[in-house]
């Protein structure tokens, strides 16, 4: 019995529970995390510095694009297009300015509209800035443009349930003609202008102001290549129709008025080029009774455009 006890006693007695825990610890972490996630890894590292590139980089808004940053210069332009609702990020005023009631109106105006930095800058840096223009000691900076991508044109068309009415200009260099243009399309139900990318004019503060403010709520998109722009409109069922002295149509015997349709424009001295001109479904000529040999895109436009409506309304 004594061997017994003493057996017994060599045992060791209840012991504290680990409530589990060693059973948690065997079920592990979960499935491992990707090597992007996980601390200290290389691909982390090269994932966070996308990230923080991604951040600082800015961010493009518009397929088509940007154009560039524009002065205007003197004191009377700078109040025109002030006036105009032209868009101006800076104001930049002359220090020690005679202070005229155009300099006065100009600040007034840009003040009231809001959103437009006043900047004070010594004679020399307006120089510097203008190189050399007779600023007046009034420029005003307009900032890039914002284009839209020709499908954004047709695609708001067809999300608002109507069919596209479109205007692509083509060699059409001269800025007022594209605001004259705009403001015709903005006029008559159109839904945005295309223009080429190069040797065409952009959307100037010239543009802006000859649009009389229509410009803010109808887009103008760029096209890289117009002719391939025009190829992808047919393609997604809407008629090109260029207009040309010689076309071998007439304004009024035209049905593809009534449905989506592109209407071409091309420049006042040369008219359509060759490659647009051969896209088009259709080369349609504006009868002129009184003789003229042509006329300039604003009003070529503003009349095709008119007749479209025309049939819609």
């Amino acid at each position: 019995m004594a061997a017994n006890n003493r057996r017994m006693s060599g045992k060791k007695g209840a012991q504290v529970g680990s409530g589990g825990q060693r059973r948690r610890g065997l079920e592990g972490k979960g499935p491992t995390p990707p090597a992007e996630m996980r601390k200290g890894h290389k691909k982390n590292r090269v994932a966070n510095a996308k990230a923080k590139q991604a951040v600082r980089r800015p961010t493009v808004r518009g397929r088509g694009g940007k154009g560039t940053s524009e002065l205007v210069v003197g004191r009377n332009p700078v109040l025109e297009a002030l006036r105009e609702g032209v868009p101006a990020s800076t104001l930049y005023v002359q220090q020690f300015i005679d202070n005229d009631e155009r300099v006065r109106e100009a600040l007034q105006v840009a003040a009231e509209r809001g959103g437009i930095n006043l900047m004070e800058a010594p004679r020399p840096e307006l120089d510097r800035m203008t190189n050399g223009l007779n600023h007046q000691g009034l420029v005003l900076q307009v900032p890039p443009y914002e284009y839209a991508h020709p499908e954004d044109l047709a695609s708001a068309a067809y999300d608002d349930g109507v069919d596209p009415l479109i205007v692509a200009l083509d060699g059409v260099t001269d800025p007022r003609n594209l605001g004259a243009v705009v403001r015709s399309v903005s006029a008559f139900g159109g839904h945005g202008v295309v223009v080429p990318e190069r040797r065409a004019a952009g959307m100037t503060a010239g543009a802006w102001k000859t649009s009389a403010g229509t410009a803010a709520r109808t887009p103008v998109a760029r096209a890289t290549n117009l002719t391939r722009a025009l190829e992808a409109y047919k393609k997604a069922g809407i008629t090109v129709v260029g207009l040309a002295a010689d076309g071998e149509a007439e304004l009024g015997e035209l049905p593809a008025l009534d449905g989506p349709v592109v209407i071409v424009v091309g420049s006042e001295g040369k008219g359509l080029s060759r490659l647009v001109g051969e896209t088009c479904d259709v080369r349609v000529r504006i009868p002129m009774p009184g003789g003229a040999e042509s006329l300039n895109a604003g009003v070529a436009a503003g009349i095709v455009l008119y007749e479209a409506a025309r049939r819609r309304s």
